[in-house]
């Protein structure tokens, strides 16, 4: 199975989960910067990831690359998402970065893959949860650096 992680990050710390995810699933990572539809429609299974900021945004460079996404063609194609997030400080937009690709994706036909449970997670409101469920993998370094390995874990598990 070949499998591409695309990410986009600021102070490092997604490419480096992102890095650790490419590498358990022998897989190859790409900033979104430097990524082609082609890199998004070549694979068996597609991780997308990005933090939230402000109040909810997408990561800048997500933003100002997202015509990437749009112009692949991932209809059918397994797509998975993770995203880093603060829920201490920014409780009303938790990981709210996943619930803008998630939108995306799901309105270019593609078939999400690895949502996950809420719990162990203290937050107000978060546009990454549809149906009781994440829907990716959410960390948050800042506050719950301890569990992220084993969430992470659990997440490939589910995906291969």
């Amino acid at each position: 199975m070949t499998v591409t992680v695309i990410y986009g990050t600021d102070s490092g710390s997604t490419k480096t989960i992102a890095s650790r995810l490419a590498k358990k699933i022998d897989g190859k990572a790409l900033d979104i910067k430097s990524a082609a539809p082609a890199d998004l429609e070549n694979c068996d299974l597609l991780i997308l990831g990005s933090p939230t900021y402000g109040e909810g945004d997408l990561q800048c460079d997500w933003e100002d690359h997202l015509q990437t996404l749009k112009s692949a063609n991932i209809a059918d194609k397994k797509v998975a998402l993770f995203g880093t997030g603060d829920q201490v400080n920014y409780p009303d937009s938790f990981a709210d970065a996943l619930g803008t690709l998630y939108d995306q994706v799901v309105e270019q036909g593609a078939v999400i893959v690895g949502f996950t449970a809420t719990d162990g997670y203290t937050y107000k409101k978060s546009t990454a949860v549809r149906d009781g469920k994440f829907v990716g993998l959410v960390l948050d370094q800042d506050n719950q650096a301890s569990m992220t390995n084993d969430r992470i874990a659990s997440w490939i598990s589910q995906l291969t």
